[in-house]
């Protein structure tokens, strides 16, 4: 028995080896992208959020999480083979790629508060130009009155101002750093009026009313979408709570599913249709407004 266990996973490390020489160049080359690829994504995520973390213990960090969590699921699988290969790699891949979407989350989560904040910003803002300050002094009446993000963002702004970057540039580095429509028209507004002549007041309380509109509407829909997102979380809970009654009723019913090679297939299976019936309902709920 042990003597086929090692001939086992001899011949499996061997097929890998083999499969890996043959395509080493593209095995090298999509290794590199999803490695240094994921990596730079993440740190770049992360400076514009104004987190700084060398690249190195990203890296670092994505290595540990990812076959760290896929080690322990294996050797928590030992003796049995079957189950812990696949599960180990399984979770490995996990670990690998739930900190780009985590890292999205927090971007987005943040654009949004941004945005929340251009609300009382850009009011800030009209009434110091509609008393004689300039747009320069309107922003740092704003980084000095209003919190995070949006403090940083204008401070980011004055300091580039004062490095020699032209205002306009330091404005369209802003649309670059937070990506949102609202943004890109609070940029292309205040750069078009500086070289044409405008009221920008005016134009600042077009554009609060124009988001507290949009916010209004984004409210509603996230309202809407949440209710589908939960009915969607009900129904894929059912399969897991279905088998926990059945195995607290009748253990033996159930437990060829968790002692045979097939049962196995069949929970992965199960896994693999609920993932993507995850993603099918967040691709049905997701409105763009």
């Amino acid at each position: 028995m042990l003597f086929e266990k090692i001939l086992g996973v001899f011949g499996f490390g061997l097929a890998v080896f083999i499969f890996s020489y043959h395509y080493n160049r593209r095995f090298l080359d999509w290794l590199r992208f999803q490695s240094l690829g994921t990596r730079d994504y993440i740190v770049e995520k992360l400076n514009m959020m104004f987190i700084e973390i060398e690249p190195q213990k990203i890296l670092i960090g994505l290595s540990s999480l990812s076959f760290g969590l896929g080690s322990i699921v294996f050797l928590s699988f030992l003796p049995k083979l079957f189950p812990g290969i696949p599960f180990g790699i399984l979770m490995t891949i996990v670990g690998w790629k739930a900190p780009k979407p985590i890292v999205d989350w927090m971007y987005h989560r943040r654009v949004k508060r941004f945005v929340l904040q251009m609300v009382d910003a850009l009011s800030l803002m009209s009434n110091g130009l509609k008393s004689g300050l300039s747009v320069v002094q309107s922003l740092s009446l704003v980084a000095q009155e209003m919190p995070n993000p949006i403090k940083q963002e204008f401070n980011l702004i004055l300091s580039e101002n004062k490095l020699g970057v032209s205002l306009e540039d330091a404005f369209l580095n802003l649309s670059k750093r937070i990506q949102s429509d609202d943004v890109e028209m609070f940029v292309t507004s205040i750069n078009i009026l500086k070289e044409t002549g405008g009221n920008l007041a005016e134009t600042f309380d077009t554009i609060v009313e124009t988001i507290r509109e949009r916010v209004k509407i984004e409210n509603k829909i996230d309202a809407l979408t949440t209710q589908g997102f939960y009915q969607g979380v009900f129904v894929m809970a059912i399969p897991p709570i279905l088998a926990l009654v059945f195995y607290e009723t009748d253990p033996e019913f159930m437990k060829p599913l968790f002692t045979t090679v097939i049962g196995w297939g069949v929970i992965m299976v199960i896994l693999l249709l609920e993932t993507l019936g995850f993603f099918v309902i967040m691709k049905v709920i997701k409105i763009e407004v």
